[in-house]
């Protein structure tokens, strides 16, 4: 009932996981993300547990790998468990539990790593780490959601999706985007990038606002003098 990629922007350094399902709130369970250590996906019948113990793996110095072949060997239940982890190399991690649902799969590239179960076939994954690896260069979160777009192109989830969300991290210690539809009767993944369009263009400011108030740009809203 999940498809997702987590990824590492080579340029910059940023992490991001983009996210959806046919349940409600999904990155709100699913997606973990932390600047300067890495990104881990928790899905399937997830245990959002699994997020914050990779990440603090790698934060020790654990590669994708190395946490992932840890979270397996100590995780309760992880026969029921799907995840992936990309590190600060670039290098990917993927574990699909026997209990995982339906049509389920996973592809890994140098910098990405995407999964899903209950999937319309097993062609989803590959067409998201190749839109990833067709758009180099390009911002982080605009190759997430032309990723998310690859998965639907290939036919997605088997049923339809209700939620779709964004993290991605950058050198401060919160995500410097959060962007969550968390129900959508319609297209989840179309409102995320409409969202993303939205926030793209003021991500930097809001960095700054926290950072550096005093040289932060102004609001442009009503009422400011």
């Amino acid at each position: 009932m999940t498809f997702s990629i987590a990824a590492r922007c080579a340029d910059t350094g940023r992490f991001a996981i983009v996210v959806s399902s046919s349940s409600p709130a999904v990155a709100a369970r699913c997606a973990f993300a932390r600047a300067g250590v890495g990104a881990v996906a928790t899905q399937n019948l997830t245990d959002p547990t699994l997020g914050p113990k990779g990440l603090d793996l790698m934060a020790r110095g654990a590669s994708a790998e190395e946490a992932m072949a840890e979270l397996r060997r100590s995780a309760p239940h992880a026969d029921y468990r799907q995840l992936t982890a990309v590190d600060t190399k670039g290098g990917t991690a993927v574990f699909s539990g026997a209990y995982t649902l339906g049509t389920f799969g996973a592809a890994q590239s140098q910098d990405a790593v995407a999964a899903g179960n209950l999937l319309a076939n097993l062609a989803v994954p590959d067409a998201m780490i190749a839109a990833f690896e067709a758009s180099t260069g390009a911002d982080l979160g605009d190759r997430m959601l032309g990723a998310m777009g690859a998965a639907l192109e290939a036919g997605g989830e088997a049923g339809p999706v209700r939620s779709a969300g964004l993290v991605m991290v950058d050198r401060v210690p919160w995500p410097v985007a959060d962007l969550r539809v968390d129900w959508d009767e319609h297209d989840p993944i179309a409102a995320l990038a409409r969202l993303w369009k939205l926030w793209k263009p003021q991500l930097s400011s809001y960095v700054t606002r926290a950072v550096d108030p005093s040289s932060a740009p102004g609001y442009g809203v009503l009422g400011e003098e």
